[in-house]
């Protein structure tokens, strides 16, 4: 892979699988920003490596994905594009798929940006049952 922002994004697509936080946190810019699809805001926004490494924990925390499913990045300019699908388990056992888009922004081949956006429910798709 000879383009740097590529081999960033395919690591860390990798390592997002893995939950790997300092993995993760290694592929990004000292004032990266993460824009979650959860939160007040609506969603929460982190800035710099430390805050985005909590933000990311919590996603993790929040999901509890299984079963993920991606589609090949759209590559424009400094900017990747990636939709995804994953299954959370509600009540029950039964899982419930969470659809949405990410938007990656990229700086020398580290990741400046990460903006996620989500398909949601009505309420929290974990108590669908």
């Amino acid at each position: 892979m000879s383009n740097p922002n590529q081999a960033a994004l395919a690591a860390f697509a990798a390592a997002w699988r893995e939950q790997d936080l300092d993995a993760l946190v290694a592929l990004l810019t000292d004032d990266v920003e993460y824009r979650a699809s959860v939160g007040p805001e609506p969603g929460t926004t982190y800035r710099g490596r430390a805050a985005v490494r909590a933000g990311f924990a919590a996603m993790f925390a929040y999901d509890q994905a299984v079963a993920v499913r991606g589609s090949p990045a759209t590559f424009v300019a400094d900017r990747a594009y990636v939709e995804w699908e994953y299954d959370v388990i509600g009540p029950g056992s039964k899982p419930v798929a969470v659809r949405g888009i990410d938007v990656f922004g990229f700086v020398n081949g580290r990741i400046a940006l990460k903006d996620a956006f989500r398909k949601t429910y009505p309420s929290d798709p974990r108590s669908l049952a």
